[in-house]
């Protein structure tokens, strides 16, 4: 399921929805090609629209996706997944490192293939979660949030990619 984000709070919603279930702002619908990801820094006392990460998803190759950091240091920093296997833990050696004790040296790998990702869990100590669900593995679809940790990343890709 492609999920439609908030362009107000930044909530996501499933694709159906025409109004936010968060806060009841109006949403934009997929064809715009952008996504507005909202601060949720708390740190910060007035996060306004200049804070938010912006992504256009037809910058996004063909046959690759990103990861959007979500939150805390680095919010906002990508990374894009373009290799057949892509390693993210704590090791400095992974293809995605996250510099946290939440986060197993090898924590999980994202597999590419067919325009299709799927997220494994190799062993971490807490876990992968997709959309607040534990997995062992699971296909990875537009807008998901992966919890690595203390690490939010959302998953985007190009809307034309799949048909």
């Amino acid at each position: 399921m492609s999920y439609v984000f908030c362009n107000q709070c930044g909530h996501r919603n499933p694709p159906v929805s025409a109004f936010c279930s968060a806060c009841g702002t109006v949403l934009d619908i997929v064809s715009d090609h952008t996504i507005t990801l909202a601060k949720t820094d708390s740190l910060q006392d007035a996060p306004g629209p200049d804070d938010d990460v912006q992504v256009s998803l037809t910058s996004i190759s063909r046959g690759t996706a990103i990861l959007v950091l979500r939150g805390g240091e680095g919010e906002g920093d990508h990374f894009v997944l373009s290799s057949p296997v892509t390693n993210i833990g704590r090791h400095a050696d992974s293809d995605i490192a996250l510099d946290d004790i939440t986060v197993s040296r090898r924590h999980c790998e994202i597999t590419s293939e067919n325009s299709r990702f799927i997220v494994r869990d190799v062993g971490s100590l807490n876990g992968t979660y997709v959309n607040q669900k534990r997995v062992d593995m699971v296909e990875l679809t537009q807008g998901d949030d992966l919890q690595i940790g203390k690490f939010h990343l959302v998953f985007l890709e190009r809307p034309d990619e799949k048909s």
